[in-house]
């Protein structure tokens, strides 16, 4: 047995003992993800806050971190950096509908760009094996991004709401599993 290998069973056998956690915390994200599939608009909203939340902590990041650069130059680039971020964050606050609008759009142009990215994997990747599942999730997600892109702009009260619900409901599931196989 080799040093990596006692430190893995080491780290699993503290864990284990914390196996009640995870399944609470599980259930609790389960309970999250309901709520949200229960009202998608205030999901909406909360999702929009929380991206201009980050958005005004990295604009603060910046502009304090060109303070620290040796250049105008980067001095520059950084502070409007920031203060782009940091009134994007505003923005999202002060109208978190047309914030949402905006995200929505960004989330359908994402998703078409990954779907023809992946294709295009897959297409190069045909002599291998495996290259058709590839293919599909690229129409998937193409299809996806497409789906939500003919919606726009009405669907952005409910899509970012959706997305979060759908993503507690997993990581909670993904919880309790864990926590249900660290207790065996």
């Amino acid at each position: 047995m080799t040093f990596q290998d006692d430190a893995l069973s080491d780290a699993i056998g503290r864990t284990r003992d914390k196996w009640g956690w995870f399944v609470a915390l599980g259930v609790l994200l389960l309970i999250f993800g309901g709520i949200a599939f229960g009202n998608l608009f205030i999901a909406t909203v909360a999702s929009v806050y929380v991206v201009g939340w980050l958005m005004l902590m990295a604009g603060a990041i910046e502009i304090v971190h060109a303070f620290g650069v040796k250049t105008w130059g980067r001095f520059f680039y950084w502070l409007l950096s920031g203060l782009l971020y940091a009134v994007a964050g505003f923005f999202a606050f002060d109208n978190p509908l047309l914030a949402s609008a905006v995200l929505t759009l960004l989330l359908a142009i994402a998703l078409v760009a990954s779907g023809l990215l992946r294709a295009w994997v897959a297409y190069n990747h045909r002599p291998e094996q495996g290259w058709g599942w590839l293919l599909v999730a690229a129409i998937i997600t193409i299809l996806l991004g497409l789906t939500i892109a003919m919606g726009w702009p009405v669907n952005s009260l409910w899509v970012l709401g959706m997305f979060l619900a759908i993503d507690l409901i997993f990581q909670g599931w993904s919880f309790i599993a864990v926590g249900l196989a660290l207790k065996r």
